[in-house]
């Protein structure tokens, strides 16, 4: 398997876009919207690229707020909400894997090590949204993910990286 990673920029916008609303099945002005406004951190992105040079897989990365995903966990949990936001995290956006690359090759591991060590030193938390209708609430529990909130969309999920971190993810 020859893949090569790289890390995106704002170039990778409009194939960004592409990306999410075929995988999701959003409106492409809607996500459209999400990659201008909702702070994509373009440097800590991977883009996972074939031999051919076709992408085949992409992992956005952004800087927007806990509260920015889920309006209700200021009202329902705005202690905890407070808590999160004293820290320093970054949230997976999106993280898609070409068809014939899920499972069947450590590409989503690969992508996901090319930054693990800028996240472990720089933050003390990976922030996680999920939607309940996916499938890969598994795969980001065996990473170290654990609930902290969910909603009628989505669970909330933290990856700890620092003590801090891992305190307030035993709490809840």
């Amino acid at each position: 398997m020859s893949i090569r990673l790289r890390r995106m920029t704002t170039a990778d916008s409009e194939e960004t876009i592409a990306w999410i609303t075929r995988q999701y099945g959003f409106d492409g002005a809607e996500v459209r919207w999400w990659v201008e406004h909702l702070h994509f951190n373009w440097a800590m992105s991977v883009k996972a690229i074939d031999g051919d040079g076709g992408t085949v897989g992409l992992l956005n990365m952004s800087d927007y707020r806990i509260e920015e995903e889920s309006e209700s966990i200021a009202v329902e949990r705005p202690e905890l909400l407070a808590r999160l936001n004293a820290m320093r995290y970054i949230a997976v956006f999106s993280f898609i894997v070409a068809e014939g690359y899920r499972h069947v090759t450590p590409l989503s591991h690969e992508m996901l090590k090319e930054i693990w060590g800028e996240l472990e030193e720089g933050y003390d938390f990976v922030f996680v949204p999920v939607m309940h209708r996916l499938t890969t609430h598994d795969f980001w529990k065996r990473r170290g993910a654990v609930e902290f909130y969910r909603d009628e969309m989505t669970v909330y999920y933290m990856i700890p990286l620092s003590g801090r971190a891992r305190g307030i993810g035993e709490s809840f």
